[in-house]
């Protein structure tokens, strides 16, 4: 199973602090693991921006708004223990317990009010807030958000890449690729062929500065619904034999077919072939910062327990 939300999570967190005394974060989370029978990669998932150890957090949040309520208590740095109130909740037998639960309890919504969660209407308490508080914590709301901006970001990248010329389509992916660490910079190191009479290879790549290995490239911008297929992946690979060149990189704002996909992996011995289709080749130009700008920053910070440590 995948691993639940942090309010799903709330009552094993809290079943697994009952069943012993003080427990660090890391025994409940294996503890909530084990409870939940989640498999190594669910207990090691994390998230798509960040690498923010799902699992781990969503423990901490569901711990987090218990200890608001007065369910658990922190002993100290990192090491929490069941108060009396969550072991009054726990003998009650709940089928689960949320932020709705959790609003009964005076300190929880003094602290919901006060906080930037509270809801839009200043009329509005904290127990009206939960009817439609999210299921998420804060860092993976703001992971979601980042992955619906990146998305849109890449199928405008894609869409610009489309309107282009071809002899600036070109250029650029030469220029992508040097960007990817091929060659050094791109007067030094790749130039673009594209000409009548150039066997299919729109650019080269010097890996080394006297020109000893040297990767070809092949641009074909056409529109997302063709389809590359074995014929044109075939003849690039015949122009990299007849160059005497054992690296290519064939780069589509398309996709390719299974039966060329299936190609280059039946003949890597002979020479190695990467194919980049236009999803991919949007998201390298998002890594690279390559025809984007950034527009905001933000940067989460954490309060530092050793700086407030005392001996």
């Amino acid at each position: 199973m995948t691993v639940p939300d942090f309010q799903s999570l709330m009552l094993p967190v809290l079943v697994v602090l009952g069943s012993r005394g003080e427990l660090s974060s890391q025994e409940i989370r294996d503890g909530v693991a084990s409870r939940l029978k989640l498999n190594d990669e669910d207990r090691a998932s994390r998230s798509a921006r960040g690498g923010v150890p799902v699992l781990a957090n969503r423990c901490a949040w569901a711990t987090i708004h218990m200890e608001r309520a007065g369910l658990c208590q922190r002993v100290r740095r990192g090491v929490y223990r069941i108060a009396e109130r969550g072991t009054a909740l726990l003998a009650k037998k709940p089928s689960s317990i949320n932020m709705r639960v959790l609003a009964d309890y005076a300190e929880y919504r003094t602290w919901r009010e006060s906080s930037a969660e509270q809801a839009p209407d200043p009329n509005a308490t904290a127990a009206d807030a939960t009817a439609s508080a999210p299921a998420e914590t804060p860092e993976l709301q703001m992971d979601a958000a980042y992955r619906q901006l990146r998305a849109a970001l890449e199928e405008e990248l894609l869409a610009n890449l489309l309107r282009m010329s071809w002899q600036r389509f070109e250029s650029l992916v030469v220029e992508l690729l040097v960007r990817m660490g091929y060659g050094g910079s791109v007067e030094e190191a790749g130039r673009r062929l594209g000409k009548t009479g150039d066997d299919g290879l729109d650019g080269v790549i010097s890996e080394d500065r006297l020109g000893f290995d040297v990767i070809y490239v092949q641009a074909k911008k056409w529109q997302p619904t063709n389809t590359v297929g074995r014929p044109e992946v075939q003849q690039f690979a015949g122009s990299l034999g007849g160059a005497h060149a054992r690296k290519g990189v064939f780069i589509t704002t398309s996709k390719f077919a299974n039966t060329a996909i299936e190609y280059v992996q039946r003949f890597e011995s002979e020479r190695k072939i990467v194919l980049i289709d236009g999803r991919q080749l949007a998201r390298h130009m998002a890594d690279l910062g390559l025809g984007v700008t950034t527009e905001k920053t933000y940067d989460i910070a954490r309060v530092d327990a050793d700086f407030f440590a005392e001996d």
